[in-house]
C-alpha cells in the first residue's frame, strides 16, 4: 500500500485554525518554530497566504505583532512554542497591553500538561499568560479549537488586547472537519458613536474662552475633524508624543507635543488655557496635563473617561464623536491666536536650526534630527526606539506627512527594530526607517538578519554614542554619579556587512545627509551608524 504523504493527510485542528485566521484576513504570523508547535507551522507553510517571518528571538516576533498593529490596526499572529518561546514573548505582549494594540498569540503546549517538575519545556502558561491579556486559554478538546480561536479573536479586536491560545501538540495534530465546527463572530467595525454627551460637550466648549485641543493616538485617524473643530472654535492643537504628525509640523493650528520634551508655546497655551479639550488621550503622566484643568474628553474606551476630572466626556470614536461636536459649537472669530502661535513657532524652529550645530564633533543629536527631517520622504513610515534617541526625536524632528509608532506606557527598549520590519511588512512600497540608540539597538541587532532573509528593505540610524545617554541624564537628574551606562559597542556597520547587508559609518556632520540619501536610493537593509554626542546640553 503506498504511504500517505503530509501533503494528502487529512484536514488538521492546526490547518483549520490556519484557514479560519485566513478567513479573518490575517495572514502574517512572527515566531521561532519547535516541537511542541511543528503541526501549527506546517499548516502556514501549507496555507498559500500565509507568511511566517522566523525571528531570531521571541521578543522581536512580539513587538513587530504589536507595532503591525500600530500602525495599520490589523492583527498579526505570534506563532511560537511552549515553555521558554512563550516566556520569551512576554515584553513585547506587555508592550501591546499598556499600547491597547491587538494581537494573538498562539503557542504550542506539550502533551502531558502540568504534570509537575522535570517536563521538559512545560509550564502553566494559563498563569503566565493572565496579567497580560483580555483573553487567555488552553485547547483542551479539538472540537472547541475553532470556537476558542474565534473568541480569542473578538476579545482581541473589541477589547484592544492581547489574546492567547495554548495548543498541545497533539490536539493541533488531532484530525477536524471544519464544517462541524461551532464559531464566534466578530462586527466587521468595532465603532463607537456618542448620543447625547456630544452636546454637554458643546456647552462647555461653548462656555470656554482659550480653549486648546489635547490630540492623543486615539484621535490619529481622525486627524481631519480635529483640525476641523480647531479652524471652527479657533482652538491651538497640542498633542501627546504618541500623537505627534496627526498633522503637519507647519500646520498653523499645531502647536507640538505637551509634556517633557514638548515645546514651550505648547506649555504655555495649556497653562493659560480655561479647558482642554482631550480627543484620544489619556493624561499620562508624561503629557503633563495640570490636574486642575477644566477637562472635556472625548474617548472610546469608558474606563478612561473621568481620570482627569472633567466637566464633561463623550463616550464614543473620535472619528465619529467630532464631526457631531464641530457641528454643535458655535464658530468663533480670529482672535489672534494663530498669529500668536505662528511667531511663536517661528522662535522655536529657529531655536532648534541654532541647536543643529554643522560642525560639531561628535555629530550633536540636534543635528541628526535635522537631517532627518529635511531627507527623509514625506510618508516615510518611521520606528522609533526608546531612549535618548526617542527624546530627541520627540523634540527635534519636525513631521510633515510621516508616521510613526514607539513602545509608549511600557516604554521598552529594543521596539525600533521590529517596529520597522513590521511597518515594512505592512507598508512594502514606503522608506521605512529606524531611529535607534546603541543600548535599543544593540539588545535586538540579531534580528536584523531577519530584514535582510525577507528582503525587507529598512534604514536603522543607530544614534551611537557608546552609553546609555538617558539613563546618564536620569542619574545627573537624581544627582547620582553616572554608573553602569558605558556600552562596548562593535562596528555596526561592519555588522550590516555580515548580515549581506550595507553599513555606513558616519562620523563628520557633512557626511550625513548623503548617507541619509543614499540609504533612501538603494532601497536594501542598511545601518547607518553615526557616531554621536551623549550628552543632551553642556
Amino acid at each position: 500500500m503506498r504511504k500517505i504523504t503530509s501533503e494528502e493527510s487529512v484536514t488538521t485542528v492546526a490547518d483549520v485554525l490556519v484557514s479560519e485566521l485566513e478567513a479573518w484576513g490575517i495572514t502574517l504570523y512572527f515566531g521561532i518554530p519547535g516541537s511542541s508547535s511543528l503541526p501549527l507551522v506546517d499548516a502556514v507553510r501549507r496555507n498559500p497566504n500565509a507568511r511566517y517571518i522566523v525571528t531570531r528571538h521571541e521578543q522581536t516576533a512580539a513587538m513587530a505583532a504589536s507595532a503591525y498593529n500600530k500602525f495599520t490596526g490589523e492583527i498579526a499572529v505570534c506563532l511560537t512554542i511552549a515553555g521558554p518561546g512563550a516566556t520569551n514573548l512576554a515584553t513585547g505582549l506587555y508592550d501591546a497591553k499598556e499600547d491597547r494594540a491587538s494581537v494573538l498569540s498562539l503557542n504550542g503546549q506539550v502533551k502531558a500538561q502540568y504534570a509537575g517538575p522535570g517536563g521538559i519545556q512545560e509550564i502553566d502558561q494559563d498563569a503566565f499568560f493572565r496579567p497580560v491579556t483580555v483573553f487567555n486559554n488552553t485547547v483542551a478538546d479539538p472540537a472547541m479549537a475553532v470556537k476558542l480561536l474565534t473568541r480569542a479573536l473578538r476579545y482581541a479586536i473589541v477589547a484592544r488586547g492581547v489574546a492567547q491560545l495554548s495548543i498541545p501538540n497533539d490536539i493541533q495534530a488531532a484530525p477536524l472537519d471544519p464544517a462541524y465546527c461551532k464559531r464566534e463572530t466578530c462586527l466587521p467595525a468595532v465603532r463607537v458613536a456618542p448620543t447625547d454627551e456630544a452636546v454637554g460637550a458643546a456647552e462647555a466648549i461653548d462656555g470656554a474662552t482659550r480653549p486648546v485641543i489635547l490630540a492623543g493616538f486615539g484621535a490619529m485617524d481622525a486627524a481631519g475633524a480635529v483640525l476641523d473643530l480647531a479652524e471652527r472654535i479657533q482652538a491651538p492643537i497640542v498633542t501627546t508624543f504618541r500623537a505627534k504628525g496627526i498633522l503637519p509640523d507647519d500646520n498653523e493650528w499645531i502647536a507640538g507635543v505637551h509634556g517633557e520634551l514638548g515645546t514651550p508655546h505648547a506649555w504655555t497655551l495649556v497653562q493659560e488655557s480655561d479647558l482642554v479639550l482631550a480627543c484620544g488621550a489619556s493624561f499620562s503622566d508624561l503629557t503633563g496635563i495640570p490636574a486642575d484643568k477644566r477637562a472635556v474628553q472625548v474617548d472610546i474606551d469608558p474606563l478612561q473617561l473621568g481620570k482627569h476630572p472633567l466637566v464633561a466626556a463623550v463616550w464614543g470614536d473620535c472619528a465619529i464623536a467630532l464631526p457631531r461636536i464641530v457641528e454643535e459649537v458655535r464658530p468663533r472669530e480670529d482672535r489672534g491666536v494663530r498669529q500668536w502661535l505662528a511667531d511663536r513657532k517661528r522662535e522655536w524652529f529657529d531655536r532648534l536650526d541654532r541647536e543643529a550645530d554643522p560642525e560639531a564633533v561628535p555629530i550633536r543629536p540636534p543635528y541628526i534630527m535635522n537631517v532627518l527631517s529635511e531627507t527623509l520622504p514625506e510618508d516615510a513610515v518611521i520606528s522609533v526606539d526608546v531612549g535618548d534617541n526617542q527624546w530627541w526625536f520627540g523634540r527635534n524632528f519636525r513631521m510633515k506627512r510621516q508616521r510613526f509608532a514607539m513602545s509608549g506606557y511600557l516604554g521598552t527598549m529594543g521596539f525600533g527594530l521590529p517596529g520597522a520590519i513590521a511597518a515594512k511588512l505592512a507598508y512594502p512600497d514606503a522608506t521605512v526607517v529606524c531611529i535607534t540608540g546603541d543600548g535599543g539597538f544593540s539588545m535586538v541587532m540579531a534580528d536584523f538578519v531577519t530584514a535582510v532573509k525577507y528582503d525587507l528593505p529598512i534604514i536603522a540610524v543607530v544614534l551611537n554614542n557608546r552609553e546609555l545617554a538617558m539613563i546618564r541624564q536620569e542619574q545627573r537628574e537624581a544627582n547620582y554619579p553616572p554608573y553602569g551606562i558605558d556600552l562596548t559597542n562593535p562596528d555596526f556597520a561592519a555588522f550590516a556587512g555580515t548580515c549581506g547587508a550595507t553599513g555606513i559609518q558616519v562620523t563628520r556632520p557633512q557626511d550625513l545627509a548623503g548617507a541619509v540619501r543614499k540609504a533612501v536610493q538603494m532601497n536594501a537593509p542598511v545601518i547607518i551608524d553615526v557616531e554621536t554626542d551623549p550628552k543632551r546640553f553642556g
